[in-house]
């Protein structure tokens, strides 16, 4: 049997002012909570990048590792519901998705 197709999605990510204008303190609180919604869903590899020296429109992204879409999809409904988004202090910005050597997959098949 094949192994599932791994699927990477790139999220980029515009942080507000109003979160700069936070405490370090206050910043650390919100994203503690981030990290604990991150460990409750195992089958998604997440990794954050600063990117506001480097990136255009963006000030972050994180890249998501997954093989079913429901376990991406269920991560960010949370991270969704969480005061980092509600307040909000980042907004999503777009979402690059690709499946790893999808065309390998696809000649497979074939």
């Amino acid at each position: 049997m094949p192994s599932p197709l791994r699927l990477v999605a790139v999220v980029l990510l515009q942080f507000e002012p109003r979160w700069l204008a936070l405490p370090r303190e206050e910043r650390r609180k919100v994203a503690a909570v981030v990290t604990e919604i991150v460990a409750r869903h195992p089958d998604v590899a997440v990794r954050w990048f600063d990117a506001d020296a480097l990136g255009h429109g963006y000030t972050d992204f994180v890249t998501c590792e997954f093989s079913e879409v429901a376990a991406y999809h269920f991560l960010w409904e949370e991270l969704r519901d969480s005061t980092l988004f509600t307040t909000p202090y980042v907004h999503l910005k777009d979402v690059v998705l690709g499946i790893e050597r999808g065309y390998e997959a696809y000649e497979s098949r074939a």
